[in-house]
């Protein structure tokens, strides 16, 4: 365990030694493996280094991928895993090694994630056929960890709409209904036995309510299925909302009343219904990237409706639009007129801060598109909410 004057040392690097001293006994290897890293800090602001080129001189990780590999196993061994995450994040996101996840033997040690699984998304035109299959590898595995959590998060509210007008036998700990639970079982009230009665004592305290029948709610599901159409866009500032999309389009699809269609696009179109129940195939298939073209991808949308009274639209983008925003909004407000329940997600995401056209944007609401930023969750209770 370093002291407070090492920790102190540690995240000030190396020049903090003239005022603070050397590192103490044990974290010196912890120093040397961060300054591989930050000293590019020191080197981006025209500071030299120590011109040995050797560890903690600052000379950085741009050496061959096996003293990449070395020094990612010399971080992972010094230091706890959250830490190990920042640190693999740091290395990608602001000094740009893209040799840890282009190099499959530097790939297969980083530590699965889900900001690990952005990055491989946005980087893997750039690997070989070797570096995509550790990839894929990495994908499937964050992939099977959201689809767990977001499954465990949305089931109660993909069980249907709850009726509060009827209850059902079937005992269930979100549809307890506790006031008709109560008025249910007043003529069971009996004393308690286990106390003498006080005359001076109120009847309600020397009494108690005993549940013999405990009351819970049906949850109204739709009788027939609705069409649900996701189109998401795969532009880069997208990639969070693009893997919340597969994912969670993939557990709309596994339901009998929603018919899913899963459509990508940039300044393409690409339907992506006939692997709908399989995330990892979809996200090894999107590109991120390249140019916008939203009232393309509207467009062909609105040729998969059949049934406007029972079709669900929702369009994941910024609104950053490529073409032309007028038509965009025409697009939109067509949608609307033939009763298409219809919302805009400027994020599909748990914390990622949206940044989307606002103008473009409003200009859809008054064209009859509700925009929000929802949580999976959030998206499976509108639409139960909407299809109930």
């Amino acid at each position: 365990m370093t002291d407070v004057l090492d920790r102190w040392r540690l995240v000030l690097g190396r020049y903090s030694e003239r005022s603070l001293g050397g590192l103490g006994c044990g974290a010196e290897r912890m120093g040397a493996a961060l300054d591989e890293l930050y000293g590019r800090a020191y080197q981006d602001r025209g500071v030299r280094g120590d011109g040995d080129g050797g560890p903690g001189s600052g000379a950085g990780l741009g050496a061959s991928a096996p003293y990449l590999v070395e020094w990612l196993g010399e971080v992972r061994e010094l230091f706890p895993q959250r830490t190990v995450e920042v640190i693999e994040k740091h290395a990608i996101d602001r000094f740009g090694l893209t040799e840890l996840v282009t190099d499959p033997e530097t790939l297969a040690r980083l530590e699965p994630n889900e900001d690990l699984l952005r990055t491989v998304l946005t980087l893997k035109g750039l690997m070989s056929p070797p570096a995509l299959a550790v990839a894929r590898r990495i994908v499937a595995q964050v992939v099977d960890e959201l689809m767990r959590r977001i499954r465990q998060e949305i089931a109660p509210t993909l069980t249907g709409r709850l009726n509060r007008f009827a209850h059902s036998p079937v005992a269930v700990a979100a549809n307890f209904d506790p006031v008709g639970t109560i008025r249910a079982n007043l003529k069971h009230t009996r004393l308690r036995s286990a106390e003498p009665v006080d005359q001076t004592t109120r009847d309600t305290d020397r009494h108690r309510l005993v549940i013999e029948k405990a009351l819970f709610f049906e949850r109204n599901s739709p009788r027939l299925p609705w069409d649900v159409i996701v189109c998401v866009d795969q532009s880069g500032s997208m990639v969070g909302s693009v893997i919340h999309s597969a994912v969670t389009a993939a557990i709309l699809a596994g339901l009998p009343w929603f018919r899913l269609r899963l459509v990508v696009f940039d300044t393409s179109v690409v339907d992506l219904t006939d692997h709908v129940d399989d995330p990892l195939e979809v996200l090894m298939t999107v590109q991120l990237g390249g140019g916008t073209d939203i009232t393309q991808a509207v467009r062909y949308c609105s040729t998969l409706v059949e049934n406007p009274h029972r079709t669900a639209f929702v369009l994941v983008t910024d609104f950053c639009e490529g073409a032309s925003a007028t038509e965009l909004v025409a697009q939109v407000r067509q949608m609307a007129e033939s009763r298409v329940t219809m919302i805009g997600l400027a994020a599909l995401d748990y914390d990622a801060p949206p940044h989307y056209d606002k103008h473009i944007a409003a200009e859809c609401v008054d064209a009859g598109m509700p925009v929000a930023c929802l949580t999976p969750a959030d998206l499976a209770s509108w639409l139960v909410e909407v299809t109930s």
